[in-house]
Protein backbone atom coordinates (compact mmCIF):
# COMPACT_ATOMS: atom_id res chain seq x y z
CA UNK A 1 0.00 0.00 0.00
CA UNK A 2 1.77 3.41 -0.64
CA UNK A 3 2.31 5.88 1.60
CA UNK A 4 0.48 9.31 1.98
CA UNK A 5 2.54 11.84 0.55
CA UNK A 6 0.65 13.73 3.43
CA UNK A 7 2.70 11.44 6.03
CA UNK A 8 6.26 12.45 6.74
CA UNK A 9 8.79 9.59 7.20
CA UNK A 10 9.15 10.96 10.88
CA UNK A 11 5.41 10.46 11.43
CA UNK A 12 5.73 6.81 9.87
CA UNK A 13 8.39 5.77 11.78
CA UNK A 14 6.80 6.90 15.13
CA UNK A 15 3.39 5.13 14.36
CA UNK A 16 5.99 1.69 13.64
CA UNK A 17 7.18 1.98 17.01
CA UNK A 18 3.59 2.69 18.58
CA UNK A 19 2.74 -0.60 16.33
CA UNK A 20 6.14 -2.45 17.51
CA UNK A 21 5.10 -1.53 21.27
CA UNK A 22 1.58 -2.92 21.50
CA UNK A 23 2.25 -6.63 22.09
CA UNK A 24 4.81 -5.90 25.08
CA UNK A 25 2.22 -3.29 26.16
CA UNK A 26 -0.72 -6.21 26.42
CA UNK A 27 2.22 -8.58 27.93
CA UNK A 28 3.26 -6.36 31.09
CA UNK A 29 -0.01 -4.09 31.79
CA UNK A 30 -1.15 -4.71 35.33
CA UNK A 31 2.56 -6.03 35.93
CA UNK A 32 4.95 -4.61 38.63
CA UNK A 33 8.46 -3.18 37.40
CA UNK A 34 10.78 -1.82 39.75
CA UNK A 35 13.33 0.54 38.38
CA UNK A 36 16.14 1.55 39.81
CA UNK A 37 17.07 5.14 39.12
CA UNK A 38 20.87 6.55 39.25
CA UNK A 39 23.65 7.46 37.33
CA UNK A 40 23.87 9.76 34.69
CA UNK A 41 20.53 9.78 34.28
CA UNK A 42 19.87 11.54 37.57
CA UNK A 43 22.11 14.50 36.90
CA UNK A 44 21.54 15.42 33.20
CA UNK A 45 18.51 17.19 32.89
CA UNK A 46 17.58 16.35 29.30
CA UNK A 47 18.52 12.61 30.49
CA UNK A 48 16.34 13.40 33.38
CA UNK A 49 13.38 14.35 31.34
CA UNK A 50 13.62 11.60 29.18
CA UNK A 51 13.28 9.16 32.36
CA UNK A 52 10.36 11.29 33.77
CA UNK A 53 8.54 10.66 30.54
CA UNK A 54 9.34 6.77 30.01
CA UNK A 55 8.21 6.19 33.75
CA UNK A 56 4.89 8.29 33.74
CA UNK A 57 4.33 6.48 30.01
CA UNK A 58 4.80 2.96 31.49
CA UNK A 59 1.92 3.86 34.16
CA UNK A 60 -0.01 5.54 31.57
CA UNK A 61 -0.24 1.56 29.42
CA UNK A 62 -0.91 0.22 32.79
CA UNK A 63 2.57 -1.37 33.59
CA UNK A 64 3.02 -0.42 37.32
CA UNK A 65 6.26 1.00 37.66
CA UNK A 66 8.13 1.95 41.01
CA UNK A 67 11.48 3.71 41.29
CA UNK A 68 14.13 3.57 43.89
CA UNK A 69 16.99 5.84 43.81
CA UNK A 70 20.17 6.91 45.20
CA UNK A 71 21.74 10.22 45.00
CA UNK A 72 25.63 9.99 45.65
CA UNK A 73 26.63 13.06 43.65
CA UNK A 74 24.09 15.15 45.75
CA UNK A 75 25.20 13.87 48.65
CA UNK A 76 28.85 14.66 48.16
CA UNK A 77 27.83 18.76 47.17
CA UNK A 78 26.24 18.38 50.46
CA UNK A 79 29.31 16.99 52.31
CA UNK A 80 31.63 19.19 51.18
CA UNK A 81 29.58 22.24 52.08
CA UNK A 82 29.56 21.06 55.17
CA UNK A 83 33.00 20.21 55.46
CA UNK A 84 32.54 16.32 56.16
CA UNK A 85 35.14 14.03 54.54
CA UNK A 86 33.68 11.66 51.75
CA UNK A 87 34.98 8.43 52.45
CA UNK A 88 34.63 5.32 50.13
CA UNK A 89 35.63 1.60 50.80
CA UNK A 90 35.05 -1.23 47.77
CA UNK A 91 32.50 0.88 46.64
CA UNK A 92 30.55 1.95 49.76
CA UNK A 93 30.72 4.95 51.53
CA UNK A 94 31.60 4.89 54.83
CA UNK A 95 28.92 6.30 57.13
CA UNK A 96 29.34 7.36 60.63
CA UNK A 97 26.35 10.20 62.00
CA UNK A 98 27.59 13.08 60.67
CA UNK A 99 27.07 11.31 57.41
CA UNK A 100 24.31 9.55 58.18
CA UNK A 101 22.39 12.71 58.53
CA UNK A 102 23.37 14.35 55.37
CA UNK A 103 22.14 11.34 53.48
CA UNK A 104 19.07 11.25 55.60
CA UNK A 105 18.41 14.68 54.33
CA UNK A 106 19.94 14.61 51.09
CA UNK A 107 17.53 11.18 49.97
CA UNK A 108 14.53 11.45 51.84
CA UNK A 109 14.29 15.27 52.17
CA UNK A 110 15.54 16.63 48.40
CA UNK A 111 16.27 14.04 45.93
CA UNK A 112 13.51 11.82 46.43
CA UNK A 113 10.79 15.09 46.37
CA UNK A 114 12.57 16.54 43.41
CA UNK A 115 12.03 13.08 41.14
CA UNK A 116 8.36 13.19 42.80
CA UNK A 117 7.89 16.25 41.29
CA UNK A 118 9.61 15.81 37.90
CA UNK A 119 7.30 12.51 37.35
CA UNK A 120 4.17 14.54 38.34
CA UNK A 121 4.83 17.57 36.19
CA UNK A 122 5.08 15.23 32.97
CA UNK A 123 1.47 13.67 34.43
CA UNK A 124 2.65 11.07 36.87
CA UNK A 125 1.10 10.23 40.12
CA UNK A 126 3.81 9.96 42.22
CA UNK A 127 4.33 9.56 45.81
CA UNK A 128 7.53 9.55 47.94
CA UNK A 129 8.68 6.85 50.63
CA UNK A 130 11.67 6.38 52.40
CA UNK A 131 12.38 2.66 53.67
CA UNK A 132 11.03 4.03 57.35
CA UNK A 133 7.53 4.23 55.89
CA UNK A 134 4.73 2.24 56.31
CA UNK A 135 7.79 -0.35 57.81
CA UNK A 136 8.48 -0.79 54.01
CA UNK A 137 11.93 -1.93 54.53
CA UNK A 138 14.08 -2.96 58.10
CA UNK A 139 17.86 -2.50 57.35
CA UNK A 140 20.44 -4.44 59.26
CA UNK A 141 24.37 -3.67 59.31
CA UNK A 142 26.22 -4.45 56.41
CA UNK A 143 29.38 -7.09 56.95
CA UNK A 144 31.17 -6.24 59.91
CA UNK A 145 29.97 -2.95 60.82
CA UNK A 146 33.25 -1.29 60.00
CA UNK A 147 31.55 0.38 57.13
CA UNK A 148 29.63 1.91 60.18
CA UNK A 149 25.89 2.83 58.75
CA UNK A 150 25.62 0.88 55.86
CA UNK A 151 23.32 -1.29 56.15
CA UNK A 152 21.90 -4.53 54.18
CA UNK A 153 18.25 -5.52 53.91
CA UNK A 154 16.92 -7.55 56.58
CA UNK A 155 12.95 -7.47 55.69
CA UNK A 156 11.01 -5.92 53.59
CA UNK A 157 7.11 -5.53 53.51
CA UNK A 158 5.70 -3.92 50.50
CA UNK A 159 2.02 -3.72 51.91
CA UNK A 160 1.47 -0.29 52.01
CA UNK A 161 2.64 0.17 48.12
CA UNK A 162 0.65 -2.62 46.61
CA UNK A 163 -2.93 -0.43 47.14
CA UNK A 164 -1.05 2.42 45.32
CA UNK A 165 0.33 0.74 42.74
CA UNK A 166 -3.21 -0.65 42.21
CA UNK A 167 -4.52 2.39 41.88
CA UNK A 168 -2.21 3.77 39.56
CA UNK A 169 0.07 5.72 42.03
CA UNK A 170 3.96 5.57 41.32
CA UNK A 171 5.85 5.33 44.20
CA UNK A 172 9.23 6.71 44.81
CA UNK A 173 11.64 4.78 47.36
CA UNK A 174 14.75 6.64 49.26
CA UNK A 175 17.50 3.68 49.71
CA UNK A 176 17.18 4.79 53.26
CA UNK A 177 15.95 2.59 55.80
CA UNK A 178 15.98 2.00 59.72
CA UNK A 179 17.07 -1.36 61.82
CA UNK A 180 14.42 -2.86 64.28
CA UNK A 181 15.93 -0.07 67.02
CA UNK A 182 14.70 2.68 64.31
CA UNK A 183 18.81 3.59 63.83
CA UNK A 184 18.40 4.88 59.61
CA UNK A 185 20.86 2.92 57.93
CA UNK A 186 22.41 3.65 54.69
CA UNK A 187 21.60 1.23 51.94
CA UNK A 188 23.14 0.21 48.54
CA UNK A 189 20.05 1.58 46.12
CA UNK A 190 20.93 -1.73 43.77
CA UNK A 191 20.21 -3.67 46.87
CA UNK A 192 16.93 -2.25 48.04
CA UNK A 193 15.69 -1.97 44.19
CA UNK A 194 16.67 -5.73 43.62
CA UNK A 195 14.67 -7.21 47.27
CA UNK A 196 12.02 -4.95 46.61
CA UNK A 197 11.47 -6.56 43.02
CA UNK A 198 11.42 -10.04 44.74
CA UNK A 199 8.79 -8.90 47.60
CA UNK A 200 6.72 -7.44 44.94
CA UNK A 201 7.05 -10.42 42.59
CA UNK A 202 8.02 -7.91 39.83
CA UNK A 203 8.00 -8.96 36.38
CA UNK A 204 11.39 -7.01 35.73
CA UNK A 205 14.24 -5.20 37.46
CA UNK A 206 15.59 -2.62 35.50
CA UNK A 207 19.27 -0.98 36.56
CA UNK A 208 19.59 2.34 35.26
CA UNK A 209 23.73 2.61 34.79
CA UNK A 210 26.29 4.22 33.19
CA UNK A 211 27.53 1.23 31.42
CA UNK A 212 26.07 -0.23 28.33
CA UNK A 213 25.00 -3.38 30.45
CA UNK A 214 27.28 -6.90 30.64
CA UNK A 215 30.46 -6.46 28.31
CA UNK A 216 32.72 -9.51 27.40
CA UNK A 217 35.53 -6.89 26.62
CA UNK A 218 35.06 -3.87 28.87
CA UNK A 219 37.03 -2.05 27.14
CA UNK A 220 34.41 -2.56 23.83
CA UNK A 221 31.17 -1.30 24.11
CA UNK A 222 30.79 -3.83 20.91
CA UNK A 223 31.32 -6.69 23.10
CA UNK A 224 27.65 -6.29 25.02
CA UNK A 225 26.43 -9.64 26.27
CA UNK A 226 22.64 -8.94 25.03
CA UNK A 227 20.88 -12.48 26.93
CA UNK A 228 22.09 -13.86 29.71
CA UNK A 229 21.08 -16.88 32.18
CA UNK A 230 20.77 -17.16 35.89
CA UNK A 231 23.83 -19.71 35.72
CA UNK A 232 26.22 -17.92 33.02
CA UNK A 233 25.70 -14.57 34.66
CA UNK A 234 27.02 -16.33 37.68
CA UNK A 235 29.80 -17.92 35.93
CA UNK A 236 30.89 -14.41 34.03
CA UNK A 237 31.20 -13.15 37.85
CA UNK A 238 33.47 -16.58 38.64
CA UNK A 239 35.48 -16.05 35.69
CA UNK A 240 36.30 -12.06 36.10
CA UNK A 241 34.43 -11.27 32.66
CA UNK A 242 32.30 -9.16 35.28
CA UNK A 243 34.01 -7.28 37.90
CA UNK A 244 34.63 -4.03 39.77
CA UNK A 245 31.46 -2.22 40.06
CA UNK A 246 29.27 -4.54 37.96
CA UNK A 247 29.39 -7.35 40.00
CA UNK A 248 27.12 -5.89 42.58
CA UNK A 249 24.51 -4.83 39.79
CA UNK A 250 25.26 -7.93 38.54
CA UNK A 251 24.98 -9.68 41.66
CA UNK A 252 21.79 -8.49 42.55
CA UNK A 253 20.25 -9.26 39.81
CA UNK A 254 21.12 -13.14 40.35
CA UNK A 255 19.51 -12.59 43.78
CA UNK A 256 15.88 -10.92 42.66
CA UNK A 257 15.88 -13.73 40.31
CA UNK A 258 16.63 -16.11 42.48
CA UNK A 259 13.73 -14.98 44.64
CA UNK A 260 10.97 -15.13 41.68
CA UNK A 261 11.58 -12.02 39.39
CA UNK A 262 11.06 -12.93 35.70
CA UNK A 263 13.75 -11.06 34.00
CA UNK A 264 16.07 -8.24 35.33
CA UNK A 265 17.74 -5.80 32.92
CA UNK A 266 21.05 -3.69 32.94
CA UNK A 267 20.72 -0.36 31.08
CA UNK A 268 22.57 2.89 30.14
CA UNK A 269 20.88 5.37 31.65
CA UNK A 270 22.65 7.71 29.46
CA UNK A 271 20.62 6.72 26.27
CA UNK A 272 17.43 9.19 25.95
CA UNK A 273 14.82 6.56 26.29
CA UNK A 274 16.75 3.33 27.70
CA UNK A 275 13.78 2.47 29.60
CA UNK A 276 11.00 2.28 27.02
CA UNK A 277 13.83 0.77 24.47
CA UNK A 278 14.55 -2.32 26.52
CA UNK A 279 11.07 -2.60 27.67
CA UNK A 280 9.05 -2.14 24.34
CA UNK A 281 11.40 -3.29 21.79
CA UNK A 282 12.56 -6.60 20.74
CA UNK A 283 15.94 -6.15 20.46
CA UNK A 284 16.46 -3.61 23.49
CA UNK A 285 20.01 -1.88 24.46
CA UNK A 286 21.14 -3.40 27.45
CA UNK A 287 21.43 -6.59 29.17
CA UNK A 288 18.61 -8.99 29.94
CA UNK A 289 19.17 -12.01 32.85
CA UNK A 290 16.51 -14.30 33.26
CA UNK A 291 16.01 -17.32 35.32
CA UNK A 292 16.63 -19.94 32.14
CA UNK A 293 16.96 -20.39 28.61
CA UNK A 294 13.43 -21.03 28.46
CA UNK A 295 12.82 -17.89 30.59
Amino acid sequence: MPIDPNISPHDALRVEVLSEALPFIQRFSGRRVVIKYGGAAMVDEHLREAVFRDIALLASVGVRPVVVHGGGPEINQWLKRLAIEAVFQEGLRVTDPATMDVVEMVLVGRVNKQIVNGLNHVGGNAVGFSGADGGLVQARTHGDGSLGLVGDVARVNPAVIIPLLDLGYIPVISSVAPNAEGQSYNINADTVAGELAAALDAEKLVLLTDTPGILRDRADPGSLIRHSTLSQARELIASGVVAGGMVPKTECCIRALAQGVKAAHIVDGRVPHALLLEVFTKAGIGTMVVGSSSG
